[in-house]
């Protein structure tokens, strides 16, 4: 309880930095109820006998707006760079800031969501522990879109709204499919 605590302050004072780097008032991100709701998930991968034929969890993008992860020293997160995946090597202490989605949608891609990956190892087990920026799915009816700030007659908004809920929905259904993302169904 205590760590979720922590961490949802440490999120609280990353979306106020955001706010700032998109050029808007530190609380704007936070006025649109992102910060209400989060959700902590822990995630355990046992060794696996034969890692080069198993895949730990498959490639994505999270369907929030920010995902904050704890992960042990066991390593196997990767993330894609031009092209590239990349290891994101465990450092003590460290946590990783992923992008999610949903800020790539209010911020009409001035901020891009993270397209990862878990390996399988054959060591382990590997530990993690995600905790999820979004409002409840339950009772979600305000709109997300662009943040009219963001757009202009020179860079108008890329993607139309949505709710959370119908979001996540598209996003699951896209991920059956091997997809990563569910975004490309909301563009304009």
């Amino acid at each position: 309880m205590e760590y979720s605590e922590y961490v949802h302050k440490l999120g609280v004072t990353l979306f106020e930095f955001i706010s700032e780097a998109l050029g808007l008032k530190p609380n704007h991100l936070k006025n649109l109820d992102i910060t209400k709701g989060h959700m902590i998930l822990s995630h355990y991968y046992p060794p696996c006998p034969e890692p080069e034929v198993a895949i730990g969890t498959a490639e994505h993008s999270d369907p929030d707006f920010m995902t904050i992860l704890l992960q042990d020293q066991i390593g196997g997160l990767q993330v894609l760079y031009q092209n590239q995946w990349i290891d994101v090597l465990p450092v003590p202490g460290a946590l990783v800031v992923n992008i999610g989605d949903f800020l790539q949608l209010i911020s009409n891609n001035k901020f891009i969501s993270v397209i990862h990956r878990v390996l399988a190892k054959n060591e382990g087990p590997r530990i993690s522990v995600a905790c999820f920026f979004r409002p409840s799915l339950e009772n979600s009816s305000r709109l997300y879109g662009p943040i009219k700030e963001l757009t202009s007659e020179e860079k108008p908004p890329i993607y139309k709204e949505t709710t959370m809920k119908d979001y996540v929905m598209c996003h699951y259904e896209k991920w059956e499919l091997d997809e990563v993302s569910g975004l490309e169904d909301l563009k304009l």
